[in-house]
């Protein structure tokens, strides 16, 4: 197993949360990508806004990494045409993968046919456009029978109207920015991985949210899932310890 192959390196604090100017934060960016191109890590997640400037700089390096980004992120509460139209922009500005925030809120409240209809028609976008899509389900918000729910919705509908494109249609724990209380854990757990693993079907699992060293991700691959979502990225591939808080 090369850890490497799992890793999307991840940079999604906006300049107010960060505390720097947009500049500033560009440059995170840049360096998080430069990295990842230099050290052969399979992905890069980053917000939409810069999705074009690093497009071209992975093709001016002539890098097979892959560009992310998010969508909704990270209340997942626009609608689904909003949610589109964002996926629309990103794709025409190189993005290859796309992270769906859900709209838990909306499945939490009992309206599991609007967030059906949200997957359906997300689902049918992205993959029309030959593109991965991940629904990041947030499992810190939601209870065991919530997580079990929820994954099993995306299964259903991407199994009825998206047969054969499952390897596409990824199951995502977290967004790593979900306040939580009590000093409870935001993202991705053994246990909370686990409920979802049992109950994605042949839909892949991300694991993010709070990964930060080799050890934790060896053991999120050793569960069964396809890819983890971290900050600490560089730090895993090299076997260090971070200090990466999401």
């Amino acid at each position: 197993m090369n850890i490497k192959d799992y890793l999307d390196s991840t940079y999604l604090k906006t300049p107010e949360q960060s505390g720097l100017t947009k500049k500033e934060t560009w440059e995170q960016v840049k360096k998080l990508t430069e990295e990842a191109i230099e050290n052969g890590l399979y992905a890069v997640m980053i917000r939409p806004e810069f999705v074009k400037k690093t497009r071209k700089l992975i093709d001016d390096k002539k890098s097979k990494v892959v560009l992310g980004t998010v969508i909704s992120f990270h209340q997942g509460t626009l609608d689904t045409e909003s949610k589109i139209a964002e996926a629309k922009q990103a794709i025409a500005d190189g993005a290859d993968e796309l992270d769906f925030v859900i709209n838990y809120k909306s499945y939490k409240s009992g309206n599991l046919n609007g967030v059906a209809e949200e997957v359906k028609l997300c689902n049918e976008f992205v993959l029309g456009k030959n593109k991965v899509i991940k629904w990041i389900i947030e499992t810190a918000a939601l209870n065991d029978e919530q997580i079990i729910g929820l994954t099993k919705l995306i299964k259903s509908v991407t199994k009825e109207y998206n047969p054969g494109q499952e390897d596409k249609v990824f199951v995502k724990s977290s967004t790593g920015f979900y306040k939580t209380s009590d000093g409870k854990p935001n993202g991705a757990t053994p246990h909370n991985i686990k409920l979802m693993l049992d109950n994605a079907g042949d839909l892949p699992v991300k694991a993010a949210g709070g990964v930060r060293n080799y050890q934790e991700a060896k053991a999120m691959v050793d569960l069964g899932v396809k890819r983890i979502g971290t900050s600490s990225a560089l730090a895993i591939a090299n076997g260090k310890e971070s200090s990466g808080d999401y």
